[in-house]
């Protein structure tokens, strides 16, 4: 089984969090390792470290959101919810892009090493820049791990979709799968969304995910997801 994987989207606030919340949930279910990591977010607030997407990852491997352990899975935390260029402007601050690049990959070599997957969420959507150089893509590139793409179902999802499944694939990422993560507007239902997809995508499976309870820990009652990485 591959050890890595990356958790992109088509944008922000799509269902990355979710989705990768509900992997790491479901693999300590199974008594498998597994390490969320979300090394760069913006709109972080120490005050309430619960509710960001990197609190809730620790919530689902069962780890409490004190300091260091955001900081573990979390070094790049900026408290704007802008792009992380411009929050990191505003903090007279910079992500560097080599610097990122080792987290992962050591990150990823020492849970390798001892059996355990690395699942790495991305920050917004594929082209997302991450300083004046790079963006989002450029990261997963670097990394060279399969790529999970999370899309919404909201109108105009398609051609999002296609475009960014575009920018992966043209630059030799593999795509393992699509995942159909239910938005609050859905026009269109969500299957009828996947069979227009998969007729321009037919090479890459998808997977179509019901929208979350409005509850705590919502990943709690996800599908079973686990095929996505197997």
């Amino acid at each position: 089984m591959i050890s890595a994987f990356f958790i992109t989207a088509t944008g922000t606030s799509i269902g990355k969090t979710f989705v990768t919340a509900a992997l790491c949930h479901q693999l300590s279910m199974k008594g498998r390792p597994v390490q969320a990591l979300k090394p760069v977010i913006s709109g972080y607030d120490d005050i309430a470290p619960d509710n960001t997407d990197s609190g809730i990852l620790l919530g689902s491997m069962g780890m409490k959101p004190t300091k260091r352990n955001v900081a573990n899975i979390s070094p790049w935390r900026f408290l704007a919810e802008i792009s992380p260029d411009m929050a990191a402007v505003r903090e007279n601050r910079h992500i560097d892009f080599s610097q990122l690049i080792s987290f992962c990959k050591g990150s990823i070599e020492d849970n390798s090493a001892q059996g355990t997957t690395t699942l790495i969420e991305g920050v917004g959507g594929v082209m997302v820049p991450l300083n004046e150089t790079h963006t989002v893509l450029d990261w997963i590139i670097a990394l060279k791990i399969p790529t999970i793409l999370v899309a919404g179902t909201y109108l105009g999802t398609i051609s999002h979709t296609l475009t960014a499944c575009s920018a992966l694939t043209s630059n030799g990422v593999d795509v393992t799968r699509i995942v159909l993560s239910q938005s609050a507007e859905n026009p269109v239902p969500t299957e009828e969304t996947a069979s227009v997809i998969s007729k321009f995508l037919p090479d890459i499976q998808i997977t179509r995910v019901a929208r979350a309870k409005d509850e705590a820990a919502p990943w709690h009652d996800c599908q079973n997801l686990l095929d996505i990485i197997e």
